[in-house]
């Protein structure tokens, strides 16, 4: 093959369109938008879920059930072949060390601790969550697993039901 027998692969070089260049062109006047509304003005577009003012199919269906999703728990996970490899033999891990050894970004959430892995170091690990394997791992290996108490929430004195200050009985 020669340099001059090599040709370009069709479609590979798409002529770009030349709009507002008169009507014989096919792209002249409204250049391919159509007449008014928010598809020929600049800058606008409907957006994907739009149905021409027609009521949307999402609005058309019922609301059904409820999500609990605002109240869920979330974890930081960390499997103890992590804590294997990262952390010295008789080492306190926490949250906070653990953030310190890169293993979690941040201490935003609580730590659950998973049992994937083999541990050989006796490590005292404190950690919101254990899973069963996790716990009798650590435990195997000399190390203690302290799980974290969940602070619970208490109704302020005072609060509903209490007394109103200078109301009679």
């Amino acid at each position: 093959m020669m340099i001059h027998e090599i040709t370009e692969q069709v479609g590979r070089h798409k002529r770009r369109k030349r709009v507002g260049r008169g009507e014989s062109s096919g792209l002249g006047k409204t250049s391919g938008r159509g007449s008014k509304g928010a598809g020929s003005r600049s800058g606008n577009r409907y957006r994907a879920s739009y149905e021409g003012g027609q009521i949307p199919f999402a609005r058309r269906l019922p609301k059904r059930g409820f999500s609990n999703a605002d109240f869920r728990n979330l974890f930081h996970v960390v499997n103890l072949k992590a804590l294997e490899a990262r952390c010295e033999n008789g080492a306190v891990v926490d949250i906070d060390a653990l953030v310190r050894l890169g293993l979690v970004r941040d201490a935003s959430r609580a730590l659950k601790v998973l049992g994937e892995g083999e541990l050989t170091k006796k490590l005292s690990v404190t950690a919101a969550r254990f899973s069963a394997s996790a716990k009798s791992k650590i435990e195997a290996a000399g190390g203690s697993a302290t799980v974290v108490e969940k602070k619970k929430w208490t109704r302020a004195a005072g609060g509903e039901g209490a007394s109103k200050k200078g109301a009679t009985a």
